[in-house]
């Protein structure tokens, strides 16, 4: 895979807010499910700040954290402690209300299953997250988002009439529409062929490179992730490795180390 790449900005754990801001800020985040014996902590303290313009990838062993890093980041789901900040809002004690505009208005979401709602058109898809914001149907900014990502000349088609590859660029047209502060990407290439998923991945990259944008992208694939300006490795709901710039075989081998040890951790635990 060709890896194309723009400008680089440092990622990870105490960038500073300076010039470029900071996009997505956790500090101490904790989230445990159940009590007591049968506890499960998800998130052992998580401590993280990452620049605005970047595109981090995150990856780990299964159970390791990603999916609960990912929703607690995005103010889906409440940490048990600690604290997530989104453009420089604090969002941990947001009333749920206020969670779903924020959500609304200044973050984009792109999911491995596309999640587009098959009786709207592609224009329909791109322009919902406006709707359910309260704001104007703008079909020029539609039209926009919708030629960025090769599509223009499919807005009247229904999800249905498109190939897999097709429906997960109206996701991230959909996921651009609203200019957000960042975009969440969970597997968003799990569900493709290599030569689409370089596609969609392009696109992300160019959201970073061209438009400004902050991506962070939950993937197990080392050449996806291989995408991104820095590699984040969870393990045992903490960040335990990081790679910048790395490639699919330097990914791919830090995910092997990391598995191994986290596997021998869990044995000598059981043992």
């Amino acid at each position: 895979m060709k890896v194309r790449r723009g400008r680089r900005q440092q990622v990870g754990e105490g960038a500073s807010a300076g010039e470029s801001g900071v996009a997505v800020e956790l500090r101490g985040v904790r989230r445990q499910y159940g009590r007591g014996a049968g506890a499960v902590h998800a998130l052992a303290g998580v401590d993280l700040a990452l620049p605005r313009g970047s595109f981090t990838a995150v990856m780990g062993p299964s159970g390791s954290g990603k999916s609960t890093f990912l929703q607690c980041a995005a103010g889906l789901d409440r940490p048990s402690a600690g604290s997530v900040r989104l453009g420089g809002t604090e969002i941990t004690g947001m009333s749920e209300n206020k969670l779903t505009e924020l959500r609304r208005s200044r973050l984009g979401f792109v999911f491995q299953a596309f999640n587009l709602l098959p009786s709207l058109t592609v224009e329909q898809n791109v322009l919902l997250p406006l709707r359910l914001a309260g704001q104007r149907q703008d079909r020029r900014r539609a039209a926009a988002v919708l030629a960025q990502v090769g599509l223009a000349d499919k807005a009247r088609r229904r999800p249905g009439e498109l190939s897999g590859g097709q429906q997960q660029r109206v996701a991230v047209a959909r996921a651009l529409v609203t200019s957000p502060d960042v975009i969440f990407a969970d597997e968003p290439t799990g569900a493709l062929d290599t030569g689409t998923a370089e596609e969609v991945l392009g696109l992300l990259r160019h959201a970073v490179d061209g438009l400004g944008a902050t991506v962070v992208m939950v993937t197990h694939d080392p050449s996806a992730a291989a995408w991104a300006d820095s590699v984040l490795f969870l393990a045992d709901g903490s960040f335990a490795d990081r790679l910048d710039h790395g490639s699919p075989a330097q990914i791919a081998a830090r995910m092997t180390a990391l598995t191994a040890r986290s596997g021998g951790a869990m044995a000598g635990a059981a043992a």
